[in-house]
């Protein structure tokens, strides 16, 4: 694959890889953002390439994976080598987005804190199942973990989420 049709494939899966970006960065729109600039980067300068044994979606959200956590690692290695950790100050809040304002409603906030309260794996695999439209099985190749751990991942974060959602339907 060269050329136009990469181009091509990663304009037409942007939306869906900047949903992904955004929870591999653990919602924070700004790494997110960085995160899918320096995928698109890695993939167009040859640093990253398809070699056709999945699904160019699957490919390219396993690449955004391993971006974001570089990109963590760096962070924190960068942050203890210089122990700014012993300075740090609370950082004010972000300033709602349109978007954030938009999900605000009760039902998704009470979706996302369910979601947040999984573990990250379960949360990852429901998150690409869901919200990607990947089967567990790309989503086991994006994760680098196997099928039936995708599976079993899939099942108890589905069960996980039932049961903390009809918490707080209960009076």
């Amino acid at each position: 694959m060269t050329g136009e049709p990469v181009e091509r494939r990663l304009e037409e899966l942007h939306p869906a890889s900047a949903g992904w970006a955004l929870s591999c960065c653990r919602w924070d729109r700004e790494e997110a953002e960085e995160v899918l600039q320096m995928t698109y980067l890695k993939i167009l300068d040859g640093r990253a390439r398809f070699d056709d044994r999945s699904s160019f979606k699957t490919w390219l959200f396993g690449v955004i994976r391993r971006t974001a956590a570089e990109r963590r690692r760096s962070r924190w290695l960068r942050s203890a080598a210089s122990l700014r950790w012993r300075d740090a100050r609370p950082s004010p809040a972000p300033v709602p987005t349109p978007e954030s304002l938009l999900g605000a409603s009760e039902t998704s906030r009470s979706l996302r804190a369910a979601l947040q309260a999984l573990p990250a794996r379960q949360r990852e695999v429901l998150h690409l199942v869901f919200y990607q439209d990947l089967t567990i099985e790309e989503a086991s190749r994006v994760l680098g973990i196997s099928l039936g751990s995708a599976r079993t991942h899939y099942h108890r974060g589905k069960a996980g989420l039932q049961t903390r959602l009809a918490r707080e339907v209960k009076p």
